[in-house]
């Protein structure tokens, strides 16, 4: 055989080799590159579309967590308010109980000052009835008379 023979025949070989491969091989293994080419497009915007999502999820726990601790803050002024007006209403209230024991004591002295005084006031009639009947049963004298007064006085 010579060397152009063969090489045609090889060539033909090659060339149905390559028809071959092109018809029959390359599809699939091109088929299958894009559709893995694809999946690594679907599985990198799905990553991306993950990542934005996890960023508007951080976003909104981040605002809920601000209203959370907004809201604390003002449940926790609330409760310091309620307290403050509750100690307040407390305060009023025992300087009212306060005012009002000090004006039963008050009223309670008053009426020991009015026992007392009518007390005195039966003592000085008794002297009185004493002091007159002393002196009637003396004689009638103005310096006697006076002297008798001057103790009762002092008595009273």
């Amino acid at each position: 055989m010579s060397i152009t023979g063969t090489l045609i025949v090889q060539m033909i070989v090659f060339l149905i080799l390559v028809w071959f491969t092109m018809k029959f091989v390359w599809p699939p293994i091109t088929a299958a590159l894009d559709d893995r080419a694809k999946k690594i497009a679907e599985g990198l915007s799905a990553a991306d579309k993950a990542k934005s999502e996890l960023a508007v999820a951080n976003q909104r726990v981040e605002q809920q967590l601000s209203a959370a601790r907004d809201d604390a803050a003002k449940r926790l002024a609330d409760a310091e308010r309620l307290a403050q007006q509750m100690i307040e209403e407390a305060k009023s209230r025992a300087s009212d109980e306060g005012a009002k024991i000090v004006a039963a004591a008050k009223a309670e002295a008053e009426q020991e000052s009015v026992k007392a005084r009518e007390a005195l006031r039966e003592q000085v009639a008794v002297l009185a009835v004493k002091g007159a009947e002393a002196i009637l049963k003396r004689e009638v004298n103005a310096d006697v008379h006076a002297d008798l007064l001057n103790r009762l006085k002092t008595e009273l």
